[in-house]
């Protein structure tokens, strides 16, 4: 498990914590056709990163964010950010190779399912945008943003139809060149500056790759299992 504790205005705190390998498989089936028995698992590995009802989400890499006001809802929204200015309340993404990205502001936070397609279709900038609006956010002035495990370039072979789509929307370059030399996206760079664009310059990377083994990757290893990325308000 990952930990970080950012400052989230007068009295609080943002908890954000991100799963590893070793930490199990939080992928939820989309049809809802879970057993019982899986169902219970998933319940008890979801306490043992971050205690509380959980707003997880159905992500289609779209842009679309859900405003939660109490603590689990919105849950199985199908969206790709959720914001909540609600202290205890859980905001979850699932993962492999896309960045999760938390944003926390003052009295607020949000968290974005950022994969290419997300970034075109403006997910970022949706979360700060929905986060802005909260009364608790005092106008979103002095957002801060997390980003979590995601794939890095050095394995990330990009076509260049797709790779001219991201630089248009992060509104700078995010190319580079895989280990073995062939053109490659730089996700964490485009999350930067798609955070940029939207008026979020104070930006923490995480460092992690989705490459290594202690995380799951559907690219390079073609799993089906997904880390999780939580954040929680508490106060300090």
């Amino acid at each position: 498990m990952i930990e970080r504790l950012v400052p989230a205005g007068e009295g609080l705190v943002a908890r954000i914590r991100c799963s590893e390998r070793s930490d199990g498989d939080f992928r939820c089936d989309l049809n809802g056709d879970l057993s019982p028995d899986h169902r219970s698992r998933l319940e008890r590995r979801r306490q043992g990163l971050m205690g509380g009802q959980w707003t997880w989400l159905k992500q289609v890499h779209g842009a679309g964010v859900v405003a939660v006001t109490e603590p689990g809802g919105g849950a199985g929204s199908v969206a790709d950010g959720a914001v909540t200015e609600v202290p205890a309340a859980v905001l979850a993404l699932h993962t492999a190779d896309c960045a999760p990205v938390v944003v926390v502001g003052d009295g607020a936070v949000g968290v974005a399912h950022a994969g290419w397609r997300g970034i075109v279709a403006g997910v970022l900038t949706e979360v700060v945008r929905v986060m802005r609006n909260l009364p608790a956010c005092s106008g979103g002035t002095g957002l801060r943003a997390v980003v979590g495990p995601l794939i890095r370039p050095s394995a990330y072979e990009f076509g260049p139809a797709e790779l001219a789509a991201v630089t248009g929307a992060a509104r700078r370059d995010v190319g580079s060149v895989t280990s073995w030399g062939t053109p490659a996206l730089d996700l964490a760079a485009a999350v930067r500056g798609a955070l940029s664009t939207a008026g979020v310059s104070d930006v923490e990377d995480l460092g992690f790759d989705t490459a290594h083994e202690s995380f799951f990757s559907h690219r390079i290893r073609g799993e089906l299992a997904r880390q999780a990325t939580t954040v929680r308000l508490e106060h300090a």
